[in-house]
C-alpha cells in the first residue's frame, strides 16, 4: 500500500464501524459526540457518513452544505475547524436540495460507498469513525468490502436499554461475528433522563439492558449516555456539547467511553 497515497486510508490509524441493530437510538449522536470527545483529547479524527439516506451528522456538527473539493489524491473532506483536527465526508453534502430523497438502487449505494472509503482524501488520522444506517443492509456489506485491504479495528454497537432494541442488537452481534468484525463494545444510550432543574436521572426507558446484553454475549460494556436536555440542544444546534458543558455528568460519561475505546484501540 502507497503509504504516500492520502487518498485511501493508508495514514488512519484506526477505523471503528459506530452500528445499531435499529433506527431511532441515536447511533448518529453517539458518533457526533465520541468524535468530539476524542478531538478533545488532542486526537485527530474523522468521521465518514455512510447513512446515506439520512445523513444528520452535518447538521450535528453545523458545517452546512460546503462545496466539496477534489485534489490530486481524490475528494477533500469538510473540517470543522482551523486546525483541521475534525474530517468530515457525507452524502449530505453531495446533494443539490437538502430535502432530496436518496432513492436508489444497491447498485448505486455500493459505488458511492466504495467512493467513499477509497477516494478521499483524509490525510493521517489517529481514528475514523464510520457511521452506518441502522440494521445489516447492503451498505454495510459495501463498507466491509471496500474495507478489506485495510484494517478494520473492530465496531461499537449503539443501543437503548428496552428490550425491543437490544433484541435487534444481538442480531448486529451475530452479523459481526459472520463477518469477522470485532466488537469493541456496547453503549446504552438514553439510559435515564437528567432533569436540566434538579440534574436528577429518571430512568423513562428502564435502564441496564445494554449492559446485560453486553454480559450476555461477552462484549465489552463501554458504558451509558443519559437523556440529556443540554446533549440534545447542542446536537440541534450544532454546538460542541464538550466545550459547552464540560462539568456535566452527561460529557464525562461520553469522555470515558471514548476514553476507554480510545485505550482498548492503543493496546491492540
Amino acid at each position: 500500500m502507497d503509504q504516500n497515497n492520502e487518498g485511501s486510508l493508508a495514514q488512519v490509524r484506526h477505523v471503528v464501524l459506530v452500528l445499531s441493530g435499529k433506527g431511532g437510538v441515536g447511533k448518529s449522536t453517539i458518533t457526533t459526540e465520541l468524535a468530539l470527545a476524542l478531538r478533545h483529547a488532542g486526537k485527530k479524527v474523522g468521521i465518514l457518513d455512510v447513512d446515506l439516506c439520512g445523513p444528520s451528522i452535518p447538521r450535528m456538527l453545523s458545517v452546512g452544505r460546503p462545496e466539496v473539493h477534489q485534489c490530486d489524491s481524490g475528494w477533500v473532506p469538510v473540517y470543522t475547524d482551523a486546525q483541521k483536527s475534525l474530517a468530515l465526508m457525507s452524502i449530505g453534502f453531495l446533494m443539490e436540495d437538502p430535502d432530496e430523497a436518496v432513492v436508489w438502487r444497491g447498485p448505486k449505494k455500493t459505488a458511492l460507498i466504495g467512493q467513499f472509503v477509497s477516494d478521499v482524501a483524509w490525510g493521517e488520522l489517529d481514528v475514523l469513525l464510520v457511521d452506518t444506517p441502522p440494521g445489516t443492509s447492503d451498505e454495510h456489506l459495501a463498507v466491509l468490502e471496500n474495507l478489506k485491504k485495510h484494517k478494520v479495528d473492530g465496531a461499537v454497537l449503539v443501543t437503548t436499554p428496552q428490550a425491543v432494541s437490544t433484541g435487534d442488537v444481538r442480531r448486529e452481534i451475530t452479523f459481526c461475528k459472520k463477518t469477522g468484525v470485532r466488537i469493541l463494545g456496547i453503549v446504552e444510550n438514553m439510559s435515564g433522563f437528567v432533569c436540566p432543574h434538579c440534574s436528577e436521572c429518571s430512568n423513562i426507558f428502564s435502564k441496564g439492558g445494554g449492559e446485560e446484553l453486553a454480559k450476555l454475549t461477552g462484549s465489552v460494556f463501554l458504558g451509558s449516555v443519559p437523556l440529556d436536555p443540554l446533549l440534545s440542544a447542542s446536537i440541534e444546534e450544532g454546538k460542541d456539547f464538550a466545550q459547552s458543558f464540560p462539568d456535566s455528568s452527561t460529557f464525562s460519561a461520553i469522555s470515558t467511553i471514548s476514553q476507554t475505546l480510545l485505550n482498548s484501540l492503543q493496546t491492540d
